[in-house]
């Protein structure tokens, strides 16, 4: 697509996954024709997830490609665009706003919705990328009910890998959070609680180096590696020598925390928080600190990164933009026409 830059949108969605679909559907329908950026990872987080169980009206699940794609064509048929590209660059100080993108392309816009969502971190374990969806997962709260019975790895020594563990106890006969240092960096109650569960086990100084299994199989095991004194993979990549073991367990989940896709946001007025995330204004509402500037999903909500509420706040977000921009007309249709003097 090569976009002149004259051409000013009413909407443009930054984000392709359940948020910014959502708010395209809602958007579309309002016939706001938004365009809509897909980043270098279509469809999100969700497109990793092979079964999704937890979303309202797919009794028998769904899987999240298939979630993805349904609601691509769903917001298409209502007039959405979808276009290829990397925000590189936002002017936001100005409206129109204008984004640079990686295509070389400058899209202009008077409404904006950041719906980028947030990287899980992964620890570079070998077959991660093959079996992530296939029994890895980034998300004990998505994946956790499938592993019934499973003995199952934490990976991950902070809050989120310790809220990880606890949840996964609901269902998995025990649950081993894999830590390469000697101390948590989770906050005191949390790691107490992990402590106490009887269902937990903590394993020191210890890293995940490989995963077992096949996309056929899922997971079936892994190989830990550990050093009295930390870091084992670093050890080990520096010819010290370690100890390995094989240990047979029927899922692996990563808490080593999610970072927003917020970069483009960075030297803009929109407010981040510490964390990276987007900072909505408070009371209920999407809208940020920048008038036409709004969020959706994951790159605004650190706590629940769930596909039903990004998808609630993605429509959230096209219903706020749609009525900032209705009151934007208003006021400019009350604007007086400047007086013509008339010639002598």
């Amino acid at each position: 697509m090569n976009e002149a830059t004259d051409t000013v949108h009413d909407v443009v969605i930054v984000g392709s996954g359940v948020a910014g679909l959502s708010a395209a559907v809602y958007a579309a329908r309002a016939d706001l024709e938004p365009i809509v950026l897909e980043g270098p990872e279509p469809g999100g987080q969700l497109t990793l997830t092979t079964d999704v169980e937890n979303f309202l009206g797919f009794p028998e699940g769904v899987g999240g490609m298939e979630l993805i794609q349904r609601g691509k064509e769903q917001a298409e048929s209502f007039g959405a665009e979808f276009v290829h590209g990397t925000v590189e660059e936002a002017t936001l100080e100005d409206r129109p706003f204008e984004l640079g993108l990686s295509n070389g392309d400058t899209l202009r816009t008077t409404a904006l919705i950041v719906a980028s969502g947030a990287s899980a971190r992964w620890v570079g374990a070998e077959n991660e990328d093959e079996l992530m969806g296939y029994g890895v997962s980034t998300c004990a709260t998505c994946d956790g009910a499938f592993h019934r019975g499973d003995d199952v790895l934490v990976i991950g020594g902070g809050d989120s890998a310790m809220e990880e563990a606890l949840f996964l106890t609901k269902f998995a006969d025990s649950v081993t959070i894999v830590h390469r240092r000697d101390e948590l960096r989770a906050s005191e109650v949390m790691a107490q609680r992990a402590h106490d569960h009887e269902k937990i086990e903590i394993r020191w100084n210890t890293e995940l180096l490989e995963i077992h299994g096949s996309q056929d199989d899922g997971v079936t095991g892994a190989t830990l590696v550990s050093h009295p004194d930390g870091y084992p993979t670093e050890k080990l990549e520096s010819g010290h020598e370690v100890d390995r073991e094989e240990v047979d367990v029927g899922g692996i989940f990563y808490g080593v925390g999610h970072v927003p896709n917020t970069d483009f946001l960075e030297d803009t007025p929109v407010e981040l928080a510490d964390s990276g995330h987007l900072e909505t204004l408070e009371g209920m509402t999407t809208a940020t600190a920048v008038e036409g500037v709004f969020g959706a999903g994951d790159v605004m909500d650190p706590d629940y990164r769930q596909a039903i509420t990004s998808a609630g706040t993605g429509s959230m977000a096209a219903l706020d933009a749609e009525e900032w921009l209705d009151e934007q007309a208003l006021e400019s249709d009350a604007t007086p026409a400047p007086e013509i003097e008339a010639n002598d």
